[in-house]
This record gives C-alpha cells, sequence and structure tokens, in this order.
C-alpha cells in the first residue's frame, strides 16, 4: 500500500499544494507591519479547524530554528522547540522560490510513518524573511484530504479490473504466438531450411515478446501502482512496446529485400519503402527521447 500511496501523492500533489497554501494565505499574516510567531500561531488555530489529522503546526525564524514547541491535538507532539531545521529541504526551498512549497514524502519523527510537509515563507511590510510557518500532515491524511471520496475510489478500482482483464487477454494472445512459433520452428527441417520461414517464425516470436512487454508494463504501472514514467521522463511503457515494433517491422524488412531480390526485383522498392518507415520511426522515438531527456534537466 505504502507504493500506491506514494503513486497517488504525486498524481495529486498539486491539489493537495493549492489546498493547503489557500489555508496559509488565507489564515496566516504576511506581508504586514509587526507580524511575529504569535500571529502565526493564532492563524494555526484557525487552520486547525479546517484540516483534520494534522500532526502539528511549527514556525521557524529566519535561520531555520524553531520557535517554542510545535501546536498539536496530540501532546506528545508538542515539542520541538529550539531544532535547527535549516537543512530540511521544506525550509530551505520554501526560502529559496519565496513561496508556499509541499515536500516529498519522508518518514515523520513525531510518527514514525510517512508525512509530508507544506511551508510557506512570511515577510515584514518590507519585504524581509522573519518566519517559515510549516504544517505536518501524514500522508494518509493529505491524501484524504484531496480525495475525491468513494465515488473515484471505487472508479479506481474497477479500472485496475479492467486493465488486469486486457493484461490477461493480451497475455493469452502473446502466448498463442509464442506457441505457434514454436511450432513453426520445431516442425522445420533443420537439413533444408528455409531462410523465408525462418524470418516469419522470428516475426512471430518478436511480435509476442512486444506483447507480452506491453502486458507486463500495463500491468506493473495500473494494476500493481509502479511508476510510469523513468528518472528522466519518459513513458516506459510507449518506449518498449514502439522499440519492439521497431525490430520486428525491421526484421519483416530484411526478409522483402531477400525474398524480392531473389524472386521479384521489380518489387524490391517496397522494402525500400518499409526501410524508410522503420527509420523513420527510429528517429521520432530518438528525437522524443531526446527531447525528454532534456526537459528532465531543466
Amino acid at each position: 500500500m505504502t507504493l500506491q500511496d506514494i503513486q497517488r501523492f504525486s498524481e495529486l500533489r498539486y491539489k493537495a499544494r493549492a489546498y493547503i497554501c489557500y489555508l496559509f494565505s488565507k489564515n496566516l499574516p504576511n506581508r504586514l507591519p509587526g507580524v511575529n510567531a504569535e500571529s502565526i500561531k493564532s492563524g494555526f488555530d484557525k487552520m486547525a479547524h479546517e484540516i483534520e489529522g494534522f500532526d502539528a503546526f511549527y514556525v521557524l525564524d529566519a535561520n531555520g530554528v524553531q520557535i517554542g514547541d510545535a501546536v498539536s491535538l496530540n501532546e506528545k507532539y508538542k515539542a520541538g522547540g529550539g531544532e535547527n531545521c535549516s537543512n530540511k529541504s521544506y525550509y530551505y526551498t520554501a526560502v529559496r522560490e519565496k513561496r508556499c512549497v509541499l515536500s516529498d514524502p519522508y518518514p515523520s519523527s513525531l510518527t514514525g510513518e510517512l508525512c509530508v510537509t507544506a511551508s510557506t515563507p512570511i515577510y515584514d511590510d518590507k519585504g524581509e524573511l522573519k518566519f517559515v510557518a510549516c504544517i505536518d500532515v501524514s500522508l494518509e491524511n493529505i491524501l484524504a484530504i484531496v480525495y475525491h471520496g468513494k465515488l473515484e475510489s471505487y472508479f479506481g478500482k474497477f479500472l485496475k479490473v479492467v486493465y488486469a482483464a486486457f493484461s490477461v487477454a493480451l497475455f493469452m494472445v502473446a502466448a498463442f504466438l509464442f506457441v505457434d512459433g514454436v511450432k513453426r520452428f520445431l516442425s522445420k527441417d533443420f537439413m533444408h531450411i528455409n531462410v523465408e520461414e525462418m524470418f516469419e517464425t522470428t516475426i512471430v516470436l518478436t511480435l509476442a515478446l512486444a506483447i507480452f512487454d506491453l502486458v507486463k508494463a500495463i500491468f506493473e504501472e495500473e494494476v500493481l501502482g509502479k511508476g510510469k514514467h523513468s528518472d528522466n521522463g519518459e513513458n516506459n511503457t510507449m518506449v518498449r512496446f514502439i522499440g519492439s515494433i521497431i525490430i520486428a517491422l525491421a526484421i519483416e524488412a530484411l526478409m522483402l529485400v531477400f525474398k524480392f531480390a531473389i524472386t521479384a526485383p521489380d518489387h524490391i522498392i517496397n522494402a525500400i519503402y518499409l526501410i524508410g518507415g522503420v527509420a523513420i520511426l527510429m528517429i521520432a522515438l530518438s528525437v522524443y527521447l531526446f527531447a525528454t531527456k532534456q526537459r528532465s534537466t531543466h
């Protein structure tokens, strides 16, 4: 469940950030004269009535040191006064970007469970950084806050069942192609090998592999909830499937070149057209991979 919760958080992150940042702007004083820690904690009291299941509110000074104990409904969490949080991502990211931010999930020092921290810089009327206001919310509760309720939950489960059914159906297709390819191969007379038939068998097995790879990607991403994108941002399912199709088409083109060169030289132009199509697919895939890599580095 933890992996699926993290995946769901990545999909709902912007909604969660928008909601908590709205509450920050609505309840906390900012860019006002005389702003102080007590007025911020007073705003925390208002937010406590709007956010259910929060772990703790706390205030950091301009240097990242916690001012006083945290505000919490749980007496065990009312601690941390004087702790230096300047090395925490939620502090230096908020200060650097000068806006409300939401951290990635991390193990909470209060509960030991995965949580996220929303933080926003507080400035005085002269634009000088005075404080950073923070709220810790468990990953489970932040998902409950922004999730759309039972209907979306049921629809998500329904989609998983549909994807699982399609995965089973496609796996059966891949299995039939694999069995057919193996039967073709074993039925050959190895003393009199027909090159064209061997190419056809190779194409069948390659298509079976491509479909199996697609089934594996769909099941992992849509049913098990694993990431759909690599570190560079490209869609793994599309890249692997198109790569397998390119291999199958390249084998087909090579087979046609041999076939037309021997039996019908006038039709060899058709094989050249297919080779050109394979080359265009390879160029398009290369451009896509390059573009996503460039985007991920910026």
